[in-house]
């Protein structure tokens, strides 16, 4: 079967870098690796890329390849390779190096925590909801919080046993090369050392306190100062109070997530708060003044004669001040003049003579107007 050309095996042009070539190498490496794609021609995609690559990645190959094509490589040809295919036993591929850590630090499938690598890992970031009144919400507070967290064992200092020993299997790598064979050819692959969990270490006495696990799972209480301004659904992150790390990194974060509960009068907009006032036909009528509480305070409002339902008035700087931007709310004030429902007879007879008067408006007089018509 004819092969294809290496340049189009890889998707770039003869005239692509080196960088270009290993990065295109690395993403059909990815792609279509037998530990990942199950596909049935995926070992024969995989195979053919890693070939192509070989080639063109060295350059003197690469300018035997440029000038005899795949003639180069065959029995007699002019690279002097065996007969019945490419060898690859003369080529020198870190897979390792091409992939990165796509395989979760190696090249092949981990089924635990690594200790081996020298990038250390964070440890989980956890999610607590917490419920605060309105009023915890404007002015901050503290509240103490108890979290279930896993943290390093303090029997063994995290490493999970006794008397460590350098691992007899994959001699303290973490992980063990092997040959695989298959129709297409063979190909090495790296995986995590199944004795030491590609730790690279074993130890002789198993830790019984975290069942060599190296973690136990505490209940903590922590004090959290809540700062004022905090809104329904807004988070908080507090560095390093998850859980800790599976190779002694850095802790994770903890994340507190808020509900704020409604007030029975105040009505929140941002940093704004909004306060509806219900005032009598006399108050709206005649104006007069009246107590407001405001966040922190009672203040004296006056409220203009002739006032209607709907009618606002701001108030500077009695919001919510937030500490988070530096910036303080206002408060607005809402009318709702309330008519009774019920009345005695003197004030019916008051409202009756009222009536008699002419207390039509000049928007009264126009809709009248419109009715006659």
């Amino acid at each position: 079967m004819n092969k294809r050309d290496y340049y189009e095996v890889l998707g770039v042009s003869k005239t692509a870098t080196d960088d270009e070539i290993k990065s295109a190498f690395r993403k059909l490496a990815k792609k279509y690796h037998p530990d990942i794609n199950k596909d049935p021609d995926a070992p024969a995609k995989f195979k053919e890329a890693q070939e192509a690559y070989a080639v063109l990645s060295d350059k003197n190959k690469r300018a035997q390849y440029d000038q005899f094509g795949h003639a180069a490589f065959e029995n007699n040809g002019m690279g002097g390779f065996s007969t019945g295919g490419f060898d690859f036993s003369d080529f020198d591929i870190d897979l390792d190096d091409i992939l990165g850590n796509v395989f979760g630090g190696g090249f092949g499938f981990s089924g635990g925590r690594r200790k081996s690598s020298s990038r250390k890992h964070r440890g989980n970031d956890l999610l607590k909801s917490i419920n605060l009144s309105f009023e915890e919400a404007a002015f901050g507070c503290e509240k103490d919080l108890k979290i279930d967290v896993n943290s390093k064992c303090p029997e063994c200092n995290g490493d999970g046993g006794f008397d460590k020993e350098t691992c007899s299997k994959c001699h303290g790598s973490g992980a063990i090369t092997s040959e695989q064979r298959t129709i297409f050819g063979a190909f090495m692959t790296k995986t995590t050392c199944p004795t030491c969990d590609g730790a690279g270490v074993t130890y002789k006495k198993r830790c019984t306190k975290c069942r060599g696990t190296g973690f136990v799972k505490e209940n903590k209480t922590i004090t959290v100062k809540i700062p004022s301004g905090i809104d329904n659904g807004m988070r908080l992150r507090l560095s390093g109070k998850g859980e800790a790390s599976p190779d002694g990194g850095e802790n994770g974060d903890l994340y507190l997530e808020f509900s704020v509960s409604k007030h029975d009068f105040f009505e929140r907009n941002g940093d704004d708060i909004i306060l509806e006032v219900p005032i009598n036909l006399a108050e709206a009528a005649l104006g007069c003044k009246k107590d407001i509480k405001t966040l922190s305070s009672i203040i004296t409002l006056q409220v203009p004669a002739g006032t209607n339902s709907g009618d606002k008035q701001r108030i500077k700087a009695r919001g919510i001040k937030n500490s988070t931007t530096g910036n303080t709310g206002d408060m607005y004030i809402i009318f709702k003049v309330i008519t009774p429902s019920k009345l005695t007879r003197e004030q019916k007879n008051i409202l009756e003579k009222l009536n008699e008067t002419n207390l039509n408006t000049s928007e009264i007089d126009r809709f009248n107007r419109f009715v006659e018509k």
